[in-house]
């Protein structure tokens, strides 16, 4: 069940890899996502030494907090994958023109999971293609209704 998707990034990148990664979260961070509290958009992932963080994944408080807890909404994440998994990427994160890119947040048996995209960035023309071929297949979708 997804909590929240990335729509953003497959508009920007060519997806080229799934990843499912857990997250190290607070309880407070928890019951937010639960709230649907959660955005993905300016999230980016990053490798810090050897481990993968989310950046920039905005998570906004509930109102109900706790008192002593300072919740920061958008801390670094720790991302856990395993040691191959982790190794695989560093190697295609250090070639040229590949990115890891939050997908989506979603429940796996009860977890919380977030989908990274080992991603190559498109070009303009090739953002322009994407909209046409997207235009072009709803324009037969129309013509094919009309004809039955």
């Amino acid at each position: 069940m997804s909590i929240v998707d990335n729509k953003k990034a497959f508009h920007d990148y060519f997806i080229e890899e799934r990843y499912e990664a857990g997250l190290v979260l607070e309880g407070w961070e928890v019951k937010s996502i639960r709230a649907g509290r959660v955005q993905l958009k300016e999230a980016y992932v990053t490798l810090m030494g050897a481990e993968p963080f989310v950046v920039g994944m905005h998570i906004s408080p509930l109102a109900a907090a706790s008192t002593h807890v300072h919740a920061d909404p958008t801390r670094s994440r720790k991302l856990l994958l395993n040691a191959e998994e982790i190794r695989k990427l560093i190697g295609k994160v250090e070639q040229r023109g590949y990115t890891l890119v939050p997908l989506d947040l979603h429940y796996n048996k009860g977890r919380v999971k977030l989908a990274v995209g080992l991603a190559k960035g498109k070009k303009q023309h090739d953002k322009r293609e994407t909209e046409k071929e997207r235009d072009w297949q709803r324009e037969q979708q129309r013509l094919m209704r009309r004809r039955v």
